[in-house]
């Protein structure tokens, strides 16, 4: 299984995409899947796999479970690509919203599978502990475009946190600021103002505690350099320098998720074909809103194998 004359790029989803189920039937279908969610319970110390089977979703919404739950359905997904023939040598580049960055290093073999669940495990908690419940928010701007919403989170106080299309931004920050902000929005011309049922303000300043102890994690991890270039949310670029990854891994957890940036780079790049991996189909959704000329299908389980072998295949 590899690309004929398309050029391939991977591409890993981030918080939203959970749901539970997810990966039951990979694990069931195919040994490779079932020994990373095996590896991933052993390094957490937990029957992680256990909640994405049966719930309840409260818990595996948690973002400290959430995060390593997700990671673990798209390195999953990926063995399973592997066992069908798809090599790291036919892969262009790779991509992760958010956390999926940290999925594409793993999969590009920069950091270990364990390593991986116990960075995501210590960034969920980190995340969480940043800021008290109820004192921070996040809402999902539709249809303002960033210049316009830019100049209303500097007189709110909000951020912009995650560019995610064209016409569907996301802002973060106190709880206040970003309510003003969702008033202010729907006063410019914003079609929807919607809160997103978030736990903490990611991707904001408020988050700078939570950098630090990145910070520490990601000094102490074994990062080599991946096999695959993996484009950084906060550059639009590239990084395949461990200690590059380490800084911009760091920054990420304050810094905005530059999606629509790095899709249209790594398109201009020469991408022609986006595989989405692991659960849902959120991002292969984004990728038809910004790169109108490239094709983006997902792997998410047994039943999507065909088309994708298909699409490879052609």
């Amino acid at each position: 299984m590899s690309p004929s004359d398309q050029k391939l790029s991977l591409i890993f989803p981030g918080q939203g995409s959970q749901a539970v189920g997810m990966g039951v039937a990979l694990a069931e279908a195919y040994p490779a899947a079932k020994a990373v969610f095996d590896e991933v319970d052993e390094a957490l110390g937990q029957n992680l796999f256990a909640l994405m089977k049966d719930g309840p979703m409260e818990e595996l919404t948690l973002t400290a479970n959430t995060q390593p739950a997700l990671m673990a359905v798209s390195v999953a997904a990926f063995r399973v690509l592997q066992g069908e023939g798809l090599s790291l040598s036919a892969i262009k580049s790779m991509a992760g919203h958010s956390l999926g960055e940290y999925s594409a290093y793993c999969a590009a073999g920069a950091i270990s599978l364990t390593d991986t669940a116990k960075l995501l495990r210590i960034r969920g908690d980190a995340m969480q502990a940043a800021v008290p419940v109820g004192e921070g928010a996040m809402a999902a701007i539709i249809g303002l475009d960033m210049d316009k919403l830019g100049a209303i989170t500097s007189e709110t106080g909000a951020e912009i946190a995650n560019d995610n299309a064209p016409g569907q931004i996301v802002i973060s920050g106190a709880k206040a600021a970003v309510d003003a902000a969702c008033v202010a929005a729907k006063e410019a011309g914003a079609k929807r103002a919607l809160p997103l049922p978030v736990s903490a303000p990611f991707h904001s300043t408020l988050m700078g505690p939570a950098a630090e102890r990145m910070a520490e994690a990601l000094a102490a991890a074994d990062i080599k350099p991946p096999a695959v270039p993996v484009f950084s949310n906060v550059l639009v670029e590239p990084v395949t320098e461990p200690d590059v990854i380490r800084g911009t891994l760091t920054e990420q957890v304050t810094g905005r998720v530059r999606w629509t940036e790095s899709i249209a780079t790594m398109e201009a790049d020469g991408t022609t074909l986006f595989l989405e991996v692991g659960a849902g189909k959120v991002l292969s959704g984004l990728v038809k809103r910004i790169a109108s000329d490239a094709k983006a299908i997902n792997f998410a389980g047994p039943d999507d194998l065909d088309a994708v072998r298909d699409v490879l295949s052609h």
